[in-house]
C-alpha cells in the first residue's frame, strides 16, 4: 500500500514549486509521481501528420520525487505525514500522524 495515491491532494515540500498544492494525476513508479500544474517543463513536440499533431513547444507536468511531497491535511490546513493502521474489521488504512484522523474511508 502506497502512502500517496492517485487523486490525493499534496503539498510540494522542496524545490522551485515549494509550498504549492496540487492533485496527483498519476503514480509513475515507487519513487515518482505527477502532480497537476507542478514541475511544468517545456517539451519540443515533433509534428506527426498521421496523427494530426502539429509541431510546437508544449508545457506539461514532469514527474517529481515522492519524497518531495506531503499529503494535505484538510483538518489542520497543513502538510502532514502518513502512517498505516489496521482497523477492527481487518482493513489497512492510512492516517494522519498529527491528529490520528483516517485518510481512507
Amino acid at each position: 500500500m502506497k502512502r500517496i495515491r492517485k487523486g490525493d491532494t499534496v503539498v510540494i515540500t522542496t524545490g522551485r514549486d515549494k509550498g504549492r498544492t496540487g492533485t496527483v494525476i498519476r503514480v509513475v513508479d515507487d519513487e515518482h509521481l505527477v502532480v497537476e500544474n507542478v514541475n511544468m517543463v517545456k517539451k519540443h513536440q515533433k509534428p506527426n501528420p498521421a496523427r494530426g499533431v502539429t509541431g510546437a513547444i508544449v508545457q506539461r507536468e514532469a514527474p517529481i520525487r515522492a519524497a518531495n511531497v506531503a499529503l494535505w491535511n484538510p483538518a489542520t490546513k497543513k502538510a502532514d505525514r502518513v502512517g498505516f493502521r489496521k482497523l477492527g474489521d481487518g482493513r489497512k488504512v492510512r492516517f494522519f500522524k498529527s491528529n490520528g484522523e483516517v485518510v481512507d474511508v
